[in-house]
C-alpha cells in the first residue's frame, strides 16, 4: 500500500468501517478493540412496569437480515484487523450472548489466536423487567493475537496487579455501566448512543495489552471511548464511525480532554 500509517494516527474516519479498514497499511497497528453490532433481533417494543418504555438497542446499524449476513459481515471486517494488526499486536472483541459465539468461530476459523475470554460482570445491570429469564448482567470480551505463531504480544502483567490492589487480575472484571455524567446525552437529556461502553472498561484493555505511543484501532468508534482512553494514557488511536452526528460527539469529546500530563496530574498517576 502506498498510504503510511502516520496518515491515520489521531484521527476519526467517517465511513464504511470494512472500505476504510483496507485503505489501512498491513501489519501498522498494535491494539484492535471492536465493538460490532450485537444483531440483538429484537421483534418486540420493551416496558417496564411502571409502563415507561425501555430506551432498547433498536438502532438501524444493529439490524441484519439474517445470522448468514451477520456472519459475512463479520468475516469480513475481521479479516481487515487481521490484515492490520502487527504481529506483535493483540485484538479484544466485545460482545453479548446474541453475538460473541459467532463472532469466537469466525475468529478462530480465520486463525486468530484466543489468548483469554474476559467476563465484563456489569455491577449495576439493566432488570428483566418481563420476568422471563435470568438478569443478563455480563458481556464477553475475547483477547487474541493475529495467530498461533505471534510472538512478542504486550501484556502488562504488573501493572494489572497494581489495579488490582496487588492480586493477579482475574477475567472476571466487575465494573458499572456506563451512566451519571460519563454517558453523553444531548440537550434533551437522551442518550446519544445506546451501547457506549465505560472507560475503566477500556482502561483495563487498552492498559494491559499496549504500551505508550503504541497505536490503537477501533473500527466501530460510537462514542469515542476508546480514542478518549488512548488520548489519557498517551497511545495514538485511529478511530472508524460511519455516522456524522457520533463523530461530532467524538471529536467534542476528544477536544475536552486536556494534553496527556495535565490530565495524569489531575486523575491518575499511573
Amino acid at each position: 500500500m502506498d498510504k503510511n500509517i502516520k496518515e491515520f494516527e489521531n484521527k476519526i474516519i467517517l465511513g464504511d468501517c470494512i472500505e476504510k479498514l483496507k485503505e489501512l497499511p498491513d501489519n501498522s497497528v498494535d491494539l484492535i478493540f471492536a465493538d460490532p453490532p450485537y444483531n440483538l433481533q429484537l421483534k418486540n417494543e420493551l416496558w417496564r412496569p411502571n409502563q415507561t418504555k425501555v430506551d432498547a438497542v433498536d438502532d438501524e446499524w444493529d439490524k441484519f437480515d439474517s445470522f448468514e449476513e451477520y456472519d459475512t459481515f463479520c468475516k469480513e471486517w475481521l479479516k481487515e484487523c487481521q490484515r492490520v494488526l502487527k504481529p506483535t499486536g493483540t485484538i479484544w472483541v466485545i460482545g453479548a450472548y446474541h453475538n460473541i459465539f459467532r463472532i469466537g468461530t469466525t475468529m478462530q476459523n480465520l486463525g486468530f489466536w484466543v489468548l483469554n475470554d474476559i467476563t465484563w460482570v456489569k455491577s449495576n445491570p439493566m432488570p428483566n423487567f418481563r420476568g422471563v429469564r435470568f438478569t443478563n448482567a455480563t458481556e464477553t470480551l475475547i483477547w487474541a493475537k493475529k495467530n498461533e505463531e505471534a510472538k512478542g504480544y504486550t501484556f502488562n502483567y504488573q501493572l494489572m496487579k497494581k489495579y488490582n490492589d496487588g492480586k493477579q487480575m482475574r477475567s472476571d472484571w466487575y465494573i458499572p455501566i456506563c451512566n451519571g455524567g460519563e454517558r453523553l446525552k444531548d440537550a434533551e437529556g437522551n442518550k446519544v448512543h445506546s451501547t457506549q461502553k465505560p472507560e475503566t472498561l477500556l482502561r483495563y484493555v487498552i492498559l494491559a495489552s499496549t504500551k505508550e505511543g503504541d497505536i490503537v484501532l477501533d473500527p466501530f468508534a460510537g462514542t469515542g471511548t476508546t480514542g478518549a482512553v488512548a488520548k489519557k494514557y498517551g497511545r495514538k488511536y485511529i478511530l472508524i464511525e460511519r455516522d456524522k452526528g457520533y463523530s461530532e460527539w467524538i471529536q467534542k469529546r476528544l477536544d475536552s480532554i486536556k494534553d496527556r500530563q495535565e490530565w495524569l496530574e489531575e486523575h491518575d498517576k499511573s
